[in-house]
Order: structure tokens, then C-alpha cells, then sequence
């Protein structure tokens, strides 16, 4: 077996660093470029989310190859741990204050084409026979076949909406 020189591997490790720091550098431009060009909320966060964090990894890895001391390492491991648990959670608060404050145009989002049957609404009996029928068991009264609306309010009371969150409190808009 032949030794390889540690030139070698020196040399290996910067063309590494060096492919990782290019495309994570093309991958944040074109994060900032999507912020710049995407229309909506949903759109720029997606943008903002997805590339930037893989842009940002690979340019931490690129660091960590170019730099090659165990206490710098360390450091850019950290700081990568924290971008992956602080971007979702980012990325959730903007969406659900984009909702609550509407700006997002939920007309132009598709349904949930996946849904399964724990999705699906449960219209079975006492007895545990699914007729088919309402008979109003689940809190919401019967429906109307008129007006496709209970006869009286469901659990959540007058006047509630989609627009209300779970606990009843109308949001604001």
C-alpha cells in the first residue's frame, strides 16, 4: 500500500473547501435573490429558509476544511446546531404571524390533497354505526340541507370563524 503525502491531503481538503464555498455562496445569493423576486409571505420564507441554511452549511464546512483547528471546528458545529434548530421554528412564527395578520392570500393555496381518514370528519353513532346521517353527536347540531349550517352554534359559539384561533379569540387583523 502507498502512503499518500499529507500535501496531498492538504491539497485535497482546500479543493473541497473551496467546491463547498462556492456552492454554498451560489446557494445564499440565491436566497437573497428569491427574497428579492418571490411575491408573496409564504414564498420568500420559503426561499429564505431552504437554500440559505444549505448555503450557510456549506460554507461552515468549507471554514472548517480551510481552517482545520479542533477549537474552530468546535465552534462552527455550534453555530451550524443552532441555525438547524432555529430556522424552523423562524420559519413557523413568520408563517403563522403572516396568517394572523393576513398577509397571506389563502385563496391562492392549495388543499391538502393527501388528507387521510383521521382528516376526515367523524359522523358515527353512539352505537358506533356510521349512517351517514348527522344526527348531531359531534356538537354541532344538525345541519340544515338548505343552508349547509347548524341549526344552532357548534362548540365554538356565535359568530366564530375560520378566521378565530382554537381557543375562541377572534383574531386581528
Amino acid at each position: 500500500m502507498t502512503e499518500v503525502d499529507a500535501g496531498t491531503w492538504t491539497t485535497v481538503a482546500d479543493v473541497v473547501a473551496a467546491i463547498c464555498l462556492l456552492a454554498g455562496a451560489f446557494l445564499t445569493f440565491a436566497a437573497g435573490v428569491g427574497v428579492l423576486r418571490f411575491p408573496s409571505l409564504l414564498d420568500r420564507m420559503h426561499v429564505v429558509t431552504k437554500p440559505q441554511v444549505l448555503g450557510l452549511l456549506l460554507l461552515l464546512l468549507a471554514l472548517a476544511l480551510r481552517v482545520r483547528s479542533w477549537s474552530a471546528v468546535s465552534m462552527l458545529v455550534l453555530v451550524a446546531v443552532f441555525q438547524l434548530a432555529t430556522a424552523p421554528v423562524a420559519a413557523h412564527l413568520v408563517s403563522r404571524a403572516g396568517f394572523r395578520t393576513g398577509k397571506v392570500d389563502e385563496a391562492v393555496l392549495r388543499p391538502n390533497e393527501m388528507a387521510g381518514p383521521l382528516d376526515a370528519p367523524d359522523d358515527e353513532d353512539a352505537d358506533g354505526a356510521d349512517d351517514g346521517a348527522d344526527d348531531g353527536a359531534d356538537g354541532a347540531g344538525p345541519v340544515d340541507a338548505d343552508s349547509a349550517e347548524p341549526d344552532h352554534p357548534g362548540p365554538g359559539g356565535p359568530g366564530r370563524t375560520l378566521d378565530d384561533d382554537p381557543a375562541g379569540r377572534p383574531r386581528d387583523h
